[in-house]
């Protein structure tokens, strides 16, 4: 394990080969490349903390609701440390997710940021609590159709929000980027794997590169912490269609898989992680990577259902709630209550670490083993499956040929462990596994191939190509 770092890794990392060495070190709390944030909060090396997320109830922003809205914030914040030395959480990160006026007006999202980063400081200051606040603007830029990625007023005001992000007391930033989206929905849509490819393996990571690239200097600039992005505009989107029955599981489970190449583009621009906890992809990262990650599931079923509520949190190193609504429950506002479970699941994980690894291991393995035989997006969130795609995804460069690897090497796990009886796919999706690989075989075999074979396709589509760097 690597010393703690504060500082972003050199851009442009290459990864040719699995950080994480083996799959008994695919575990939680532990990750190659720890890292120490804010007031003292380590993540990665060796104890599990919670992450809270938490946002508005229903009401609108503007002008005249603005301090109520400020006075919420500060609530909840008050709420949430309170509650988290009380309880002697390990550590807080807290996420403040910006609503979009927040990122139109970048002004009020720093001023969120400053309500919340004072809070936490004097927490910090008064009971020894160690915490870290991440950023993460939403993503504006697909607010209009087409959208425009690389200029205009969206991305102003994002480039000034991720300027105002140290100033404003923020300890990392992070993003639900949206490049590629566009394309991606009509593939969910339709389910069809070769327009998801070409959204995730070409848009996807064009996007990735040019977004991080200007993150990562921001951060540098203001001596912060570039954390990661999430794939949840296009496979959360996929697992929330599965669960309403609107598409496959089988091919939401591939759409997660595919996603990993264009998330690691943003630590080879330099991201150091935690990952975001809605990037259910985060296994693929740290083992490729050995970056710390942020994972969320059974502690979400406030902001989404899913199947994979235990397994997403066998290897995580933060373990978060997602997003949770200011409202009042019986014992008190939802965030604070939010927190005190994710405390109360910290506090299991950490007490079974403290016998030591074999303890750990078997804590790992018995969540891994409730959820992965029981739906395909569990399966491939398995450990031992992690490690084996991950191997296939490095063994190209190019992003287009890691998502297709990515594909193959999902597909042949899932038809395997259904073969073997260590999968249950429903019968009515193992055509759909059919359709998939005769789909994932036809792929072209370079970036300007596929390219070239969606151009027809796509003339219509509600997408700009120079936005991507496409003729």
């Amino acid at each position: 394990m690597s010393a703690l770092s504060t500082t972003a890794a050199p851009s442009r990392v290459a990864y040719r080969s699995l950080a994480v060495a083996s799959v008994d070190e695919l575990v939680y709390g532990k990750a190659p490349n720890p890292i120490c944030v804010g007031r003292g909060l380590e993540i990665g090396s060796g104890t599990v903390v919670p992450e809270i997320n938490f946002t508005l109830p229903p009401i609108d922003i503007n002008e005249t609701t603005w301090p109520e809205i400020r006075r919420q914030y500060a609530s909840m914040i008050d709420g949430v440390c309170t509650r988290a030395v009380a309880l002697e959480a390990p550590g807080l990160l807290v996420e403040f997710e910006t609503l979009p006026p927040m990122t139109n007006r970048p002004e009020w999202g720093a001023e969120i940021t400053s309500i919340l980063a004072e809070r936490i400081h004097e927490a910090s200051d008064r009971y020894g609590l160690k915490a870290a606040l991440r950023l993460t603007p939403n993503d504006s830029r697909d607010h209009i159709r087409p959208p425009k990625m690389r200029s205009g007023p969206y991305w102003d005001s994002m480039c000034r929000l991720f300027d105002l992000a140290g100033p404003s007391g923020a300890d990392l930033i992070a993003i639900e980027s949206t490049g590629g989206k566009e394309i991606c929905d009509e593939g969910l849509m339709n389910a069809d794997l070769r327009t998801m490819i070409f959204a995730l393996g070409v848009l996807a990571p064009r996007d990735m590169e040019f977004l991080w690239s200007h993150i990562v200097s921001v951060c540098r600039g203001a001596g912060i912490t570039p954390a990661g992005d999430t794939a949840c505009g296009f496979a959360n989107t996929a697992m929330v269609l599965a669960e309403q029955r609107m598409v496959p599981r089988v091919f939401a489970a591939v759409v997660r898989v595919a996603s990993v190449p264009r998330g690691l583009v943003a630590y080879e621009c330099g991201a150091v992680g935690p990952s975001k906890d809605c990037a259910y992809e985060g296994p693929y990262i740290k083992a490729i990577t050995g970056a710390p990650i942020s994972m969320e599931g059974r502690s979400a079923a406030c902001a989404h259902l899913s199947s994979v509520g235990n397994i997403s949190q066998a290897v995580c190193d933060c373990w978060s709630n997602e997003s949770v609504q200011n409202v009042r429950l019986l014992s008190a506002y939802a965030p604070t209550v939010s927190l005190e479970q994710l405390v109360y699941d910290c506090r299991l994980l950490n007490r079974a670490s403290a016998g030591g690894d074999s303890d750990r291991l078997r804590m790992r393995n018995w969540l891994v083993e409730s959820d992965s035989a029981l739906d395909p997006q569990a399966y491939v969130l398995r450990p031992d499956v992690v490690m084996r795609i991950s191997a296939e995804i490095i063994k190209e460069e190019n992003p287009y040929l890691r998502t297709r690897n990515a594909v193959a090497a999902a597909l042949a796990e899932l038809k395997s462990a259904q073969a073997s009886g260590e999968l249950r796919i429903a019968g009515n999706e193992v055509k759909w596994m059919d359709r998939m690989c005769r789909a994932a075989d036809s792929l072209p075999d370079s970036e300007e191939a596929m390219c070239e074979s969606m151009r027809d396709q796509l003339q219509d589509a509600p997408y700009l190509p120079s936005e991507y760097g496409l003729a």
